[in-house]
Order: structure tokens, then C-alpha cells, then sequence
């Protein structure tokens, strides 16, 4: 039912909202200039890669010539937006591929598989999402070691009841936008890996 949900709204929404393409491609290429699409490769099920799309949001320097940084080079458009998540709709084209999912964890970046621990890998047991449990839970607001919290426990308890909840609580989320982006980035700082536990010491008395 999964899989058949992804392939009906994501086709669906390719034909109805191609209207809403067009005006959004024309506003990108005005202000910014080609390519009018952003594409990244990013891990999928199993880690397994692939090439997502999104609506360009940057610019590609800010014209001084040395290295801007994401937030600098992040537009008014671009903004604007990602405010109204208009820049994911590329993403029903993965989604109708199979890359994607409407509902699971946030495809991230390739270099973070190793960074993960065995646990917050569990993440890719299922395919990424356009949206998730820690999107309507937070989104960029929260720690990435909360995000990843989130998202296990999403494939641990994922239902198509519970789908359709993270869907609705999206779209209200797109009427009441919030947690876009972590104080000071355009969106979150890089995940460098979560810090070990730290050592459990002995109760006193007790034997080493």
C-alpha cells in the first residue's frame, strides 16, 4: 500500500502541479540563473545512491570571489522557497522512480554513512522521504542526534496509518512553517558523527 500511495500522489502531483513547475523554474532562472535544478547524489535504501532533485536555492558565490558560505549564498528566492517547500517538488520524481518515499527519514549526504553509529544507521532501512517523523517533529530545530532518534523510531513503527498522520501534520506545517533552519545556517551545521557515551563509572563500594 506504501508503494502504491508514492506512486499515485507522486503522479498525480507531477500532472496537477506542473503548472506551479513552470512558474517556479521561470522565478528560478530570472533571479538566479541556470541550472534552474539542483542535483546531489545522496544515499538511499541500504545506502545505495542516487540523484535527487530540488529547485535551486543558492547562488553559486556571492560575487566576491572568495568562499561563501551556504547561508550567505542562499537568496531571497531561495528563501522563500524553502519556506513553502516548493523547492522539494523535483523530489516526486524520485519518488515515482523508486529512489523515494512520501513518508521516511531525509536523504542526507553520502559522507555521513560512515559516520553514523550502528544505531542512527538503521535510518536506511527503509527509503528516504520527502517528509518524516522529524520533519513534523522539529525539522532543523532539533540536534542530529534527536533527528536520527526520530527517525529510528519511525522505521521501527512505521504503518501506512502513521504515514498518512506525518503527511497531514506536513501540510499544516506548510500553512505554519518552522525549524527551516538551525540559528545561523541556511539549513543545519555538518553532522561530524555523534560523541561516545560517556564511560558508566562504578558505584561506590562497588568492584571495578
Amino acid at each position: 500500500m506504501k508503494r502504491l500511495l508514492d506512486i499515485i500522489v507522486s503522479a498525480l502531483g507531477l500532472i496537477l502541479l506542473s503548472p506551479v513547475f513552470l512558474i517556479v523554474a521561470v522565478v528560478v532562472l530570472a533571479t538566479m540563473g541556470r541550472p534552474i535544478l539542483f542535483r546531489q547524489t545522496r544515499p538511499g535504501r541500504g545506502g545505495k545512491p542516487f540523484d535527487m532533485l530540488k529547485f535551486r536555492t543558492m547562488r553559486a558565490d556571492t560575487g566576491g570571489g572568495g568562499v561563501a558560505s551556504d547561508a550567505q549564498r542562499l537568496t531571497r528566492t531561495g528563501k522563500f522557497l524553502r519556506r513553502t517547500s516548493l523547492d522539494e517538488l523535483p523530489e516526486l520524481w524520485n519518488i515515482l522512480k523508486g529512489d523515494m518515499s512520501l513518508v521516511g527519514p531525509r536523504p542526507l549526504l553520502m559522507q555521513y554513512l560512515e559516520r553514523y553509529t550502528p544505531e542512527q544507521a538503521r535510518r536506511h532501512d527503509v527509503r528516504p522521504g520527502l517528509t518524516g517523523w522529524a520533519q513534523v517533529n522539529g525539522r532543523n530545530a532539533l540536534s542530529w542526534e534527536e533527528k536520527f532518534a526520530l527517525d529510528t523510531w519511525y522505521v521501527d513503527n512505521r504503518s501506512f496509518r502513521l504515514d498518512l498522520k506525518i503527511i497531514a501534520m506536513t501540510a499544516w506545517q506548510i500553512v505554519r512553517p518552522r525549524g527551516i533552519s538551525a540559528e545561523g545556517e541556511a539549513t543545519m551545521s555538518e553532522f561530524m558523527g555523534s560523541p561516545p557515551p560517556p564511560p558508566v563509572l562504578p558505584l561506590p563500594g562497588q568492584s571495578e
